[in-house]
């Protein structure tokens, strides 16, 4: 895991984070029935060690009913797509419950309790592959389907909320996501200006200290070429995208102006050179035509003045194989 993936799982440390995410990215009615004051983040006495070594994944629980509810939040970051991940959450899932019996964390009943895999991924590539075990197995003869194991996860991927306009601007999270996927410095400059208010409550400093990690890793890849301070606080990035953006719009519009400029001189000297065509088989085919056939004519100019350069050249070329004037013309 890069930098950048252990400042993600930073934010996902966080239950405002977790909290912001079941709310924006699950169906109204799952969350309905959840007590979202009753997040806990499972520490390492509830999760093996062979658990806890899995990339950025995280346990959460939450209060449904009487019962708990166990998330598990996998984030995934790498550039391809792992097209067996189901088989992977199936495995988790399992590790899972092996160490909740071990804790004696059974439900009512000893049962096992239930489990929600959330796989965040944050590739470039759409996800394509199946969320579900089932299709990624061969069928089996008549009679064994009982026998196959099946997973399902939750997948959001996080690429693909990113719309045209883009999704309400409503929670940690789903700015997160904007930064993430951000169009334009101004954009930048907007977002951070909600997380600097949603953040501003003593009680948040961690929050906003791990937001800030994590900005500092992404800066240098938003805008190469820029050098930042060493920011101390979310405020500090925001007042400095926020003063920069109107310098970096007028550089963009002067680059602009210089670019068109450049492709304008490169056009004129084609259009030039092309008029300067032109002329020349002009002058030659009226030389020509008056060598063979007399004065060229007032109305006869004027036609050979409208013409463009094939024009022109065509009736160089049939002037060589015709008699008439009329011929070069028909």
């Amino acid at each position: 895991m890069d930098e950048h993936d252990t400042s993600y799982k930073l934010l996902f440390a966080h239950d405002r984070m977790v909290r912001d995410l079941l709310i924006g990215f699950l169906p109204a009615e799952w969350v309905a029935s959840l007590n979202l004051e009753s997040l806990q983040k499972l520490n390492g006495s509830y999760v093996t060690e062979d658990l806890r070594g899995r990339h950025g994944d995280a346990v959460w629980r939450v209060r449904w009913g009487d019962d708990w509810l166990y998330v598990y939040l996998l984030l995934e970051f790498q550039s391809s797509v792992d097209r067996f991940m189901a088989l992977r959450i199936l495995v988790y899932t399992g590790l899972l419950h092996q160490d909740l019996i071990r804790q004696g964390e059974l439900g009512a009943g000893r049962r096992l309790p239930p489990v929600l895999p959330i796989v965040l991924y944050n590739g470039e590539r759409r996800w394509r592959a199946p969320t579900r075990l089932r299709p990624l197995i061969h069928v089996p003869p008549a009679g064994l389907e009982s026998f196959q194991p099946d997973q399902s996860f939750l997948l959001i991927d996080e690429g693909a909320y990113q719309s045209d306009p883009p999704a309400p601007l409503d929670n940690l999270v789903a700015a997160l996501f904007r930064l993430e996927h951000h169009r334009s410095s101004g954009e930048v400059a907007t977002v951070l200006e909600r997380l600097v208010k949603w953040l501003s409550d003593p009680e948040q400093a961690p929050l906003r200290r791990d937001y800030l990690i994590w900005l500092r890793r992404r800066l240098p890849r938003w805008f190469p070429g820029e050098v930042f301070p060493e920011f101390r606080d979310l405020q500090e990035v925001y007042e400095m995208i926020d003063n920069r953006f109107a310098e970096w719009k007028e550089q963009q519009r002067r680059e602009g102006v210089l670019q068109g400029v450049a492709q304008g001189r490169e056009q004129g000297l084609e259009q030039g050179m092309e008029q300067g065509r032109a002329v020349e088989a002009r002058r030659l085919l009226g030389r020509l035509l008056a060598r063979r056939f007399g004065p060229v004519s007032d109305d006869l100019q004027a036609r050979l003045d409208a013409a463009d350069t094939g024009q022109l050249e065509l009736w160089v070329e049939r002037l060589l194989d015709v008699d008439t004037l009329d011929d070069v013309f028909r």
